[in-house]
């Protein structure tokens, strides 16, 4: 069953409001000239499990405080890494600033990868000046793996840094959203720094 969704005039930070001190074009920097990296995979061993962000806690990426915006979350753990300064994960307020991290980073070891699961929350799609913008949820359960999910891509729903890639664990349930909000499908595999420079402000 697809979660329920309503829509609210709401007063959220996002696009063009919350420009952080890192811009998404020195995101992606690096990326774009490595080229096409899979995310599909994790090493071997016992999996980290997602956890709930903290109210406090800050992307570490833009330095926005996550829970305080709208949009999909994320949070990928490294091994004997401390990103941002602090013990794992590191913790993201856009799925495609968690990618793009990820792809800065080759040479660290990604234990799991963890992003937003719409089809495990019921969300909301709010209006904020002319622009629909989706509800944030940051607790462990809202997290899925993000090889286990199906993206819209590039829909006209936003998160926090403009449009993003939002994860569906239920196949279904992403077609359903692409059929209302338009976008394109993309398992985690297919997202590329070339996908991920379409994407944010």
């Amino acid at each position: 069953m697809s979660p329920r969704r309503s829509s609210a005039d709401s007063r959220a930070c996002h696009d063009h409001e919350c420009a952080g001190p890192i811009t998404r074009r020195s995101v992606l920097g690096a990326a774009l000239a490595a080229g096409a990296a899979s995310l599909a995979g994790c090493t071997g061993g016992d999996t980290p499990e997602a956890v709930t962000i903290p109210p406090d806690a800050t992307c570490d990426v833009c330095g926005m405080v996550i829970a305080e915006h709208p949009g999909p979350s994320a949070q990928a753990f490294y091994a004997d890494q401390r990103p941002g300064g602090h013990a794992n994960p590191a913790r993201f307020d856009s799925t495609w600033e968690a990618f793009g991290f990820d792809f800065e980073r080759e040479d660290w070891t990604r234990e799991a990868l963890y992003v937003t699961d719409y089809s495990a929350v019921e969300y909301e799609i709010r209006t904020v000046q002319g622009d629909s913008v989706i509800s944030r949820h940051v607790d462990a359960a809202s997290f899925a793996d993000a090889a286990a999910v199906t993206f819209v891509a590039d829909s006209a729903v936003l998160g926090t840094m403009g449009a993003d890639l939002l994860g569906f664990s239920e196949r279904a349930d992403a077609e359903t959203f692409r059929e209302e909000h338009g976008g394109e499908l993309v398992t985690a595999d297919e997202v590329t720094p070339a996908l991920i420079s379409q994407l944010g402000m």
